[in-house]
């Protein structure tokens, strides 16, 4: 503190040795006082601006003779400066965050210390550093900075090199060049033994590399830690500072050591025995002479080393006032003085209005209630809490940037204030007065209004000073008069309630409910933050017992609280001495609560009593057993060969199962044997075991009093009994008594409690940590992995590693990064399990493709062998939520040339391998959704092109009813009075849709084009063109469309179906005014040349070219004539305004109206014929997918495809088979429930674009058991299901069947009862199905491959024999009775043994089994192996309660920022009871009654969300973030027992008998109940109504379908 300055005097000094080309942000304190060396700064000229700017930690550092890091600057610039030893020079740290963000501040140091542009220097070598030099070690920490007195030159050339990201580049190619089997030189060796490969020898180092875990860069915590330590102990110093605020981490989570902390400290001999010891100060204040704060904290009495257990004793005692303890709580939480996002806060005591008088109780501020609270008012508290969708009160912090700023903006830069506040300054916007200041915010105050007048003083033009209440005569009195508030008893006995809502208890859980202090959950609750509330204390803070006197004499004294000698009132004044007692146990019990705020990470004292002091080998001594080589350049000890097959071998994970106890006590046995280097570095081991217990713990393992008896009696705190058995052996390891028997950090790094998984993923990741290019990085992770090292390391390994990896493929690449990223891409997704793959690889993947303009990894990720990939990995399902719809974004709204052909190609490619459902529902209509929205020519060219791919009937049944619809529509918003963007939208989209029918036409036969787009006078292009509210441009491309399609259907055909539609046209033509006008327009005249060119027509007339021309070509004029009764009017209106009469019309039809055809000035861009799709699917640059192969290419524009054209009608329909044969025959189109395309034109994605109206009509049924269909699977793929039901003979058959076609391709019949559940196993062709026991059965050739089953125990309450108790009669085989489940089990008497119901959980293929006593068993599908029991209650009136149905949640859901989601499993019992169980530990997170009967199905929609169903004739919602068991949302409606439902988003089907129920999750009553609209199904042919009994159903959400299976056998297919 000696050596520190107040903030102002921090700012004046940078500003003054810097030349203003340092923008000062704040300043950075380490007590709780606003003074220190360390400055967030900014460059002046920096291109950043606002929060992209980057910003640095510049720092001072001390200046001692003795100080080693002194004698090494001095005698380096010995040469260039004279350097006066008794001011504070040298050096400054410089660190920086390219994001301004302080979550991770320190990302990189810069310590001017060694520029290595000269030799190293022969400086004295200290005790500390006896294995080498000074000069030696300070150039092993810092290689890569420089020497000198920090100027802003040197320091905008430092922070240039830095942002240039290329200072230790040469690193990585070296490393590039060695993976490629290629001459490397020696960096890339000495940097992988630096890193352990194969070995770090403690006593000699490469001097010229960093290693990547000391500042300046800071992991996996306790590997990352140690391998930082190992460095440091094997240059013979120690760290001595191992605490976790020297631990910094980046936002990916890699941690850095600082080791310039506290300067002197392991570097000076003169510091050793003193532990952690800091002297206090005789006085708080700055050392700079003359500054203007100098006597504002005189008074205060704390020391800069907190012990909170003696500060609470002393402000509860009152001899330290309220200022200095709340100052205290403000350091322990985290607080800094000076940072504006996380600003020392203090309470707000007075509202201003009047003097604040402890006699009365007016204008004092209520303490018990948060300033949020006071100013939003509690009415709108309860409505944003209860109306929120995470429930919260509080939606910022207690003390905002925003507000800090608001405060201070009379002396902030007005950069900061632009920043912070608003881009535009306006002095008037600030509030001018006190009493305004407090009334306008909702947040707390700071301390600067308690201590400082300058605050009010404004150093800006046009901004007035702060202006003090009117009974304070100015700043100074102000100050006073507040901080005597601050201190008064009026205050102190409310002080413990702002405590409370602000450190305490009333943050968290129901006090803070009631104190209405929720605060909004942060977006990424799993990312470490070093700003945010932080809760100090769990229990009620106690209420202060002394008081404080005022000071007698403060006229003459500074502008601050002058407190004078803090007396104690009399305690028998104050309360009776059982009250004192009863408040001293109250005190001391909080005390002991609250010890872990004091935590304790090393000795504050010389080694305790019973310790030996450990003498030190001189220098002389050390160096005799050292070996004196250490050149870099000759490095002997260095392995003379590391190749590829090395690294992979020394990374390769034998087995990545968890380490044996019995290994870790061997390494325990071993380690101790060791003799540790120094007491110093002894101690640095002590606090590594104090972190990893915390981590552990997640809270300190050393308290003052537990210190303390460990001191004394080597009593371990008791909470070692918490850790787990490996952390607990590793702990006590460290922190034995026995300093010299304690491990070094290197042998903790090689001791079996990190597994090789660790050790392989931080040798992999550890050279992306460098200084370096983020191509040079990514070339690294691409070479390394394609080189298969993400294969060796494992898939864990692997998973810890691609978070790391893939955020270099994410940012704009070149094209040969873009190889790169591709490759890493694909070595993930081939290393990845399927859920990581899902949780990690597809996000990375969503936001490529969600960039714009030219990608060229876009275009890579495109490509139909990458997506090919991906299905095989996690299914199509996975891809259609993720990937499908932002392949669909790249075909419009501007999408880019190469993306947009590259998704063409994709989406036509896989449209036949989807499926016709899918292929609709996710492709084919999100196109036509996007009609008018900028859809470009390739994306008509994927419609065109799955109508050819897919065949005829396809586009007769499916597209051409859809394209109809939306030409109806365009015509019908045509004619409404719509704004203008609505008709503009309206006409291109029809356009649009013209086109499509355009494309199309070529690949229906002409009898199928006349019957469909032209017979019964429904010629979609006549109803157009008869159309006199469209744009010109529409009409324009409905004659030519129509022209088109004439030509295609040949002119016989025309004329007896076109033409006579015609009529009205060609007849309003004949007679409009201009034909009856005889007078010839010049320059109408010049019309038929600028046709010609392509331009738009500008009249209705026009068309009278654009037909009749051409029809007179196609005809003949004689035919067109006798057709055409007006012909004498309309080629007279020819001759006259466009020069055209049938003796010259050759040559005009072909140069005039052809030109029309073909160009179609309509739209830009090609047409479909010479579209960039087309061209890559016909071998032009571009393969055909392999997705297609032999069966869809033949039909996609082939050369017969192309001769079919010309085959007659007859031939062409002979040769059209049978749609009823066709795949998917059964699919009804979906124009009849679809409402037509978005006329409001919204932007944004496509998915989710149009709603699933579900009609309850059965399109399709076939009988597939003889007896009862009991349970449905559907496959993933949407195109397989499972169906279990009864068979001949009553036993359970599974059968498979493909829905293309609704055909029975195979089957299980190896069940002897009746099969009540199917699991479909994930990618491995695994089925699961159960009967009272699980079969394990191959779905593709019907084998059996294990079956699992619980032994028989005999037991007292079973009321049957087992052998009776699943049975099933002839009469129930075929109906479910009102007394039985759905799944066939009775409600009677079961066998507790049998498995009654199971469920797939997310975490691999691990099947969680129900049983009839309420247990619940884990199966290892994979492996055969029955895992553990979760036993249940035992009996419940005199009967088991059975395990009805499972459900799992949090194990499979993708969440933004990669992190998992909470996990939990639930299990529905048959009385109706409700169990939630931790999936990691077992343990039952909430039991409760949840239904008056028997459940029958359990799902979790969302994380937070369980719906369940129960034969009590009700479905309910549960909201798990509530405590349990909470009021549920209880949807009613249905007569009978619901025996099962589905849910597709906020949409749930549920079945009761033969009903089904139709229910949303979202929309509920006020009472929290809602009604279920229940139906029956319908049969879409005959409108009769099915009276089937329904068992089971299943959702196709990508399909837009759901299956039912039925008591009488039948699985119907419904809409």
């Amino acid at each position: 503190m000696a050596h520190q300055m107040c903030f102002d005097c921090l700012q004046r000094r940078i500003q003054s040795e810097f030349s203003g080309k340092l923008i000062f942000i704040h300043g950075l304190s380490d007590s709780a006082f606003p003074f220190g060396s360390t400055a967030v700064v900014q460059l002046s000229n920096s291109s950043g601006e606002g929060a992209s700017a980057p910003q640095f930690l510049l720092k001072y550092l001390p200046s001692h003779g003795q100080d080693c890091l002194t004698k090494y600057v001095n005698e380096y610039i010995l040469d260039d400066a004279d350097v006066n030893q008794e001011e504070e020079e040298v050096s400054s740290e410089i660190c920086t965050d390219e994001k301004p963000k302080l979550d991770s501040l320190l990302t990189e140091s810069r310590c001017l210390s060694n520029g290595g542009t000269k030799s190293l220097l022969q400086t004295s070598t200290c005790n500390h550093s006896s294995i080498f030099s000074c000069s030696r070690v300070i150039s092993a920490l810092a290689p890569v900075s420089e020497v000198g007195i920090c100027s802003d030159s040197i320091f905008e050339e430092l922070a240039s090199n830095f942002l240039s990201g290329s200072l230790e580049d040469h690193i990585l190619n070296s490393l590039n060049l060695l993976i490629e089997g290629k001459a490397s030189g020696r960096e890339s060796v000495n940097f992988l033994n630096l890193l352990g490969v194969p070995s770090f020898d403690e006593n000699q180092f490469p001097g010229s590399l960093r290693h990547p875990n000391i500042a300046p860069i800071l992991g996996w915590l306790r590997h990352l830690l140690l391998s930082a330590l190992a460095y440091i102990h094997g240059l013979g110093v120690a760290h001595g500072h191992i605490c976790p605020s020297s631990v910094m981490l980046t936002e990916s989570c890699w941690s850095w050591l600082c080791v310039c902390d506290k300067p002197g400290v392991g570097f000076n001999s003169s510091s050793r025995g003193n532990g952690f010891t800091i002297t206090a100060p005789e006085k708080l204040a700055c050392f700079v002479p003359d500054c203007p704060s100098q006597g504002l904290y005189t008074d205060l009495k704390l020391s800069p080393s907190i012990d909170w257990h003696r500060d609470f004793n002393q402000w509860w005692r009152g001899e330290i006032s309220n200022f200095e303890y709340l100052l205290i709580l403000n350091r322990l939480a985290g607080r800094r003085w000076g940072d504006h996002t996380f600003h020392t806060v203090m309470p707000w005591v007075v509202d201003f209005s009047i003097k604040p008088d402890e006699n009365s109780d007016a204008g004092w501020r209520d303490l018990s209630k948060t300033k949020w609270r006071l100013a939003k008012g509690d009415e709108q508290l309860d409505f944003t809490y209860s109306t929120s969708e995470f429930p919260h009160h509080v939606s910022d912090e207690c003390l905002s940037e925003l507000a800090v700023c608001s405060y201070k903006a009379r002396r902030l830069p007005l950069s900061v204030l632009r920043m912070a506040v608003r881009s535009v300054y306006e002095p008037n916007e600030y509030p001018s007065t006190m009493q305004r200041l407090y009334q306008w915010t909702p947040d707390e105050c700071i301390p600067e209004f308690y201590c400082d007048p300058l605050i009010f003083n404004s150093l800006h033009a046009g901004m007035t000073d702060l202006a003090v209440p009117s009974w304070a005569g100015g700043p100074d009195e102000f100050i006073k008069l507040h901080r005597e508030a601050l201190e008064s008893d009026w205050v102190s006995r409310q002080l413990h309630h702002w405590i409370d809502i602000t450190f305490g208890y009333k943050m968290s859980g129901q006090a803070a409910v009631a104190a209405k202090n929720v605060m909004l959950p942060s977006s990424e609750s799993m990312m470490p933050r070093s700003v945010g509330r932080r809760q100090l204390f769990t229990q009620p803070h106690p209420m202060r017992r002394g008081a404080i006197r005022k000071p007698c004499n403060s006229i003459n004294e500074p502008a601050s609280y002058q407190g004078g000698v803090y007396e104690l009132r009399s305690d028998s004044s104050v309360l009776p001495d059982t009250a004192y007692l009863q408040e001293l146990e109250d005190a001391s019990a909080f005390c002991e609560y609250a010890m872990e705020v004091s935590a304790l990470y090393g000795y504050h004292i010389e080694f305790g009593k019973g310790i030996a002091p450990v003498e030190e080998q001189s220098s002389e001594n050390v160096k005799k057993n050292i070996p004196q080589s250490s050149d870099t350049n000759k490095n002997p000890w260095l392995p003379l060969q590391i190749d590829t097959n090395h690294l992979l071998e020394h990374i390769k994970v034998e087995d990545e199962g968890s380490t044996g106890y019995q290994e870790l006590l061997l390494w325990r046995q071993k380690s101790s044997c060791l003799k540790i280097f120094t007491e110093d570095i002894a101690r640095d081991i002590f606090s590594v075991g104090c972190l990893l217990a915390e981590l552990h713990l997640r809270r300190p393992l050393f308290d003052p009093a537990s210190f303390t008896m460990y001191l004394d009696s080597g009593l371990l705190p008791g909470l070692m009994h918490e850790l787990p058995p490996h952390t607990k052996l590793l702990v006590e390891a460290c922190i034995q008594k026995d300093c010299m028997r304690r491990p070094s950090a290197k042998s903790l790094l090689e001791s079996p409690y990190f597994p090789s998984t660790v050790k392989a993923s931080y040798l992999f990741l550890a050279p992306l940590h460098l200084r370096a290019k983020d191509g040079s990085c990514l070339h690294y992770a691409a070479n390394f992995a394609k080189q298969g090292v993400l294969k060796a390391m494992g898939t864990f390994a692997a998973e810890m590693c691609a978070p790391f990896c893939l955020s270099f493929v994410v940012t704009p690449l070149s094209d040969t990064e873009a190889e790169w990223a591709y490759t890493l891409l694909k070595e993930f997704i081939k290393s990845l399990t399927p859920k990581a793959v899902k949780t990690i690889v597809l996000p990375a993947i969503q936001r490529i493709l969600q960039t714009t303009g030219y990608s060229h990894l876009k275009v890579s990720i495109l490509q139909d062998s990458f997506v090919q990939e991906i299905w095989n990995r996690v299914g199509k399902q996975a891809f259609l939520e993720t990937v499908h719809p932002l392949v669909i974004l790249n075909l419009y709204a501007a999408a880019h040339k190469s993306s947009a052909a590259a998704a063409s190609v994709l989406l036509i490619g896989s449209s036949e391998e989807l499926g016709i459902p899918i292929t609709i529902h996710q492709t084919i209509l999100p196109l036509i959704q996007c009609f008018g929205k900028g859809l470009g020519t390739d994306g008509i060219d994927v419609l065109v092109r799955i109508g050819g791919l897919l065949g005829e009937s396809f586009i007769v049944r499916q597209m051409l009813p859809l394209l109809k619809h939306v030409v109806r529509s365009c015509i019908d918003i045509s004619r409404m009075h719509k704004p203008e963007p609505v008709q503009s939208w309206s006409a291109f989209a029809l356009i649009d849709c013209l086109m499509t029918i355009d494309g199309l036409v070529a690949f229906l036969s002409r009898e199928v084009v006349v019957k469909e787009l032209i017979e019964d006078r429904s010629c979609l292009h006549v109803l157009v063109l008869m159309q006199t509210s469209l744009e010109y441009r529409v009409l324009q491309v409905a004659a030519t469309t129509l022209m088109a399609v004439c030509q295609r259907i040949g002119p016989d055909l025309t004329a007896l179906h076109v033409l006579p539609q015609l009529k009205e046209l060609f007849d309003e033509l004949a007679f409009s005014p201009e034909t009856a006008n005889a007078s010839t327009s010049p320059d109408r005249r010049s019309k038929v040349s600028k046709l010609k060119d392509g331009a738009l027509i500008e009249s209705r007339m026009d068309l009278a070219l654009l037909l009749y021309p051409p029809f007179s070509s196609l005809l003949g004029i004689e035919k067109l004539r006798q057709c055409c009764a007006t012909w004498l009017l309309l080629e007279r209106y020819l001759l006259q305004f466009h020069n055209w009469k049938w003796e010259h019309t050759g040559e005009l039809l072909r140069s005039g109206s052809d030109t029309i055809l073909n160009k179609r000035a309509y739209r830009k861009g090609s047409t479909p014929e010479y579209s960039p799709a087309k061209l890559l699917l016909n071998g032009v640059g571009w393969s055909i997918p392999q997705s297609q192969g032999t069966r869809g290419a033949k039909n996609l524009m082939s050369p017969k495809r192309f001769d079919a054209l010309h085959q007659s009608p007859t031939e062409m329909h002979a040769a059209t088979s049978n749609f009823k044969y066709d795949p998917w025959f059964w699919f009804p189109s979906p124009a009849a429930s679809w409402d037509g395309p978005d006329y409001l034109g919204r932007a944004g994605g496509v998915k989710d674009e149009h709603p699933w109206k579900i009609r309850a009509s059965v399109i399709h049924s076939v009988r597939a058991h003889p007896g009862a269909l009991r349970y449905l699977a559907v496959c993933p793929d949407e195109s397989t299901v499972f169906t279990a039901g009864i068979g001949a003979g009553f036993k359970g058959t599974v059968q498979k069947w493909e829905l293309t076609r609704i055909n029975c391709v195979s089957g299980y019949y190896g069940h002897e009862e009746v099969v009540n559940n199917i699991c479909v196993l994930s990618a491995s062709g695994r089925v699961a199905s159960c009967d009272g026991t699980i079969h394990v059965w191959n779905s593709r050739t019907g084998k059996l491959i294990s079956v699992f089953s619980e032994p028989s125990v005999d037991s007292a309450h079973i009321a049957s024999p087992p052998s009776s108790s699943s049975r099933v009669n002839v009469d129930q085989g075929n109906m479910l009775s009102s007394n039985s489940m759905s799944s066939g089990i009775l409600t009677g008497a079961f066998d507790g043994n049998l498995y009654t119901c199971m469920h797939q959980t997310g975490f691999g293929e691990t099947l969680v089994v129900g049983t009839g006593n309420g247990s619940l068993r884990f199966i290892d599908v994979v492996r055969g192996q029955k895992l553990h029991l979760w036993k249940g209650d035992s009996m419940e009136s005199g009967f088991p309660s059975i395990v009805s149905t499972i459900c799992s949640c949090g194990s499979d859901k993708m969440q933004p920022d990669g992190a998992s989601s909470p996990s939990w499993i639930a299990a529905g019992m048959s009385s109706g009871q409700c169990r939630l169980f931790d999936a990691r530990s077992g343990n039952v997170i909430a039991s409760w009654r949840a239904h008056d009967g028997y459940m029958t199905k359990l799902a979790a929609p969302e994380d937070h969300l369980l719906v369940s169903s129960s034969l009590d004739k009700t479905l309910r919602i549960w909201d798990l973030r509530r405590n349990m068991p909470s009021q549920p949302t209880i949807l009613r409606g249905h007569t009978d027992g619901v025996s099962a439902f589905s849910v597709w988003g906020q949409d749930v089907i549920s079945i009761a008998r033969n009903k089904i129920g139709l229910s949303s999750l979202s929309k509920s009553l006020d009472d929290g109940q809602q009604a279920v609209t229940c139906q029956k199904l319908y049969m879409a042919d005959h409108g009769a109504r099915n009276f089937s009994v329904l068992s089971s159903i299943s959702i196709l959400p990508f399909s837009r379908l759901f299956l039912v299976g039925t008591e009488d056998g039948y699985l119907r297919i419904c809409c």
